[in-house]
């Protein structure tokens, strides 16, 4: 019997899908590239079953462990969803040589976007007014107008940041768009070095930082970082923002901090646990603001994110180690039937 020379289309399967495309984005680009089965959320019960004959798959948060690349013999590829890849077992993928792929760079725009949004949102307190509007407060004032509270004025305070790669320039620009001053601390002041953005001491960031926004990466040398010491640091008018990592500060501090008006507030886009199924003890503390991850999430960003993948699906196809977080010579590919 002749053998076909028709190329092999790769299975290629999506284990949690939802989180990147909840149904506003389109997959037909991944899905011009093999035979794709999309889920939208797999249990780690699920997965062997689901992805047992997948060559490549793609995952956001569903874990890839030691275990589990046991149990998928012919995967050739993983592509991460993200730019963080904790949740893959990256040195047995290695040793399989299965390459990992990941993005970055897609959601410098929104998770900047959302800082000042927490921001403006701890100044000044727009839903708060709106919901006492629509309670009569204003059709019973003596007054042609009322705040609930002092409103600070952005143009003339500190911004600090904590990391000043690509989010935290950005965050730094938009700061200097509101007429802020912008410290920072970072490990690379020279190479990065920014017109108007001064670098200090971790100690002096957290001293004069009206607002202090964190963007490093989480690593073994700053998690926790912002605990009780540093925190006593800082202005008891100052409020503390984080769209990083929740593991980066120190929750049970920030918690006393709030509640013995060491800071005036905090806003916070992540959480130590995420979700926080058994609970989180900044959810009742006071003037701290929390959103659920949300800040990466806008459809643009998405959509850079779906298309930044299909890229790193057609450079794996093409033997092209592109935003490969290992680097290793690829293993040549079947083409034909």
């Amino acid at each position: 019997m002749a053998t076909s020379d028709k190329p092999v289309r790769p299975k290629i399967v999506v284990l949690d899908g939802y989180t990147l495309n909840p149904g506003d984005l389109s997959w037909n680009k991944l899905r011009a590239m093999g035979q794709v089965s999309i889920f939208e959320h797999s249990t780690p019960e699920e997965i062997p079953e689901r992805a047992a004959q997948a060559e490549i798959i793609l995952v956001n948060k569903v874990v890839i462990d030691e275990a589990q690349l046991a149990r998928l013999p012919l995967l050739k590829c993983i592509c991460v969803t993200a730019t963080g890849y904790n949740n893959i077992a990256v040195e047995q993928a290695r040793e399989r040589r299965i390459p990992v792929y990941n993005a970055v760079g897609y959601g410098t725009d929104s998770v900047a976007q959302h800082v000042f949004a927490l921001m403006l949102e701890l100044t000044n307190r727009v839903q708060a007014h709106h919901e006492t509007v629509q309670a009569g407060q204003w059709s019973r004032s003596r007054d042609f107008c009322y705040t609930l509270g002092s409103i600070p004025e952005l143009a003339g305070k500190i911004m600090g940041i904590y990391g000043f790669g690509r989010i935290g320039q950005r965050v730094a620009a938009i700061a200097q768009a509101f007429g802020m001053e912008v410290i920072a601390t970072h490990k690379h002041p020279e190479r990065d070095a920014c017109p108007g953005v001064a670098f200090v001491s971790l100690a002096t960031l957290f001293e004069k930082s009206d607002f202090l926004s964190l963007h490093a990466p989480l690593t073994e040398e700053n998690a926790g970082i912002v605990n009780a010491s540093l925190l006593s640091r800082m202005k008891p008018s100052a409020c503390l923002i984080n769209t990083g990592r929740g593991a980066l500060i120190d929750e049970a501090a920030l918690k006393m901090a709030l509640q013995n008006g060491q800071l005036a507030g905090a806003a916070l886009d992540v959480l130590s646990e995420e979700p926080p199924r058994n609970g989180n003890l900044l959810l009742d503390a006071p003037n701290c603001l929390i959103t659920p991850h949300m800040a990466w999430a806008t459809r643009e960003a998405r959509q850079r994110l779906l298309d930044i993948t299909v890229e790193n699906v057609k450079a794996y196809l093409r033997g092209e180690l592109r935003n490969v977080v290992e680097a290793f010579p690829l293993l040549p590919r079947k083409e034909k039937e």
